[in-house]
């Protein structure tokens, strides 16, 4: 009979061909945790009889194949937790990453500012994806009215699945920033509606903004599987979604009115960034470093 340490050691070692050695472990665990349906601490002190490893070989085998061909574990095993949400992820989706969990907290680090703003506040994710910074926003904040619109029809039904999943009230709409009439479809009918970025005054997003040629850098587990849609920007113009969301936020403003923006950005921008949101009216323009000591996140504030 195989003990829980000798078997985890024995994914770890297969999975060591192509994963540095902390993160062979962690998937490992991961894969006898998801399969068996027991936590770490049930399979370390509180799992006596052993005897489901050997039912669960073949499964575990055809796990190990497909991750040793870099396909991302996530979408393996269909969900991942991030900033403690259980979410939904598929090919159609980004995994969320942890420096994105940094930009939340960005966010509810201006509760106190964001509070003084007109009321009800409204919140947008543009780009939702997963949904995780709205579900994450609505989450810590279930006095907030918030919203998230992607181009996706996909991404979207993903992320209203996650929202149930996590037990949040959010609307999340297919829309594109960049239409002439933006329009979208809500949770509730399947008919386009209005969309307007007028009904809000905080605005947030994470979208594309690798450039072309970064992709050379990149590992296959990312390039290879998660979509290119949601990744990359053509090298002559990286910060078109930037410029476009916050033209779009600033000009739906009204008198007198106050609005936060909140972007993740690519470092080798940062500068340029900080260029682009005054030139556009945005005062208070601030960059903030990831945990990685990288210049991740902007953020500027608006009135009318």
């Amino acid at each position: 009979m195989t003990d829980i340490k000798s078997y985890i050691s024995d994914l770890q070692f297969q999975l060591e061909a192509a994963y540095p050695e902390d993160e062979a472990r962690a998937m490992a665990w991961w894969i006898v945790e998801e399969l068996s349906g027991l936590s770490r601490t049930q399979l370390q002190f509180g799992c006596k009889d052993t005897t489901f490893l050997a039912n669960m070989q073949e499964k575990t085998q055809e796990i190990i194949s497909r991750l040793l061909h870099f396909e991302p574990i996530q979408y393996i095993f269909g969900h991942t937790l991030w900033n403690g949400l259980d979410l939904k992820v598929t090919p159609a989706t980004l995994i969320p990453r942890p420096e994105t969990a940094e930009l939340v907290e960005e966010i509810s680090n201006h509760k106190s500012q964001i509070s003084n703003f007109k009321s009800p506040i409204r919140v947008l994710d543009v780009g939702t994806g997963t949904g995780c910074i709205a579900i994450a926003l609505k989450k810590a904040h279930p006095e907030w009215q918030v919203s998230g619109i992607d181009i996706s029809p996909e991404a979207i039904e993903v992320a209203r699945e996650n929202a149930i999943r996590n037990n949040v009230d959010v609307n999340f709409l297919v829309a594109d920033i960049f239409s002439d009439e933006i329009e979208g479809i809500s949770n509730s009918t399947i008919s386009p509606c209005t969309f307007h970025f007028s009904s809000f005054n905080v605005v947030v997003s994470n979208p594309p903004y690798i450039t072309e040629s970064e992709k050379v850098s990149m590992k296959s587990n990312v390039l290879d599987y998660e979509p290119h849609t949601a990744l990359f920007v053509p090298d002559s113009d990286p910060l078109r979604f930037y410029r476009r969301i916050a033209e779009l936020f600033s000009l739906s403003l009204h008198t007198e009115e106050q609005g936060c923006l909140f972007f993740e950005i690519n470092e080798a921008f940062a500068h340029e960034m900080e260029g682009l949101l005054h030139e556009k009216g945005y005062a208070d323009v601030r960059v903030t470093r990831d945990i990685y000591g990288k210049e991740r996140i902007i953020e500027g504030k608006i009135e009318k």
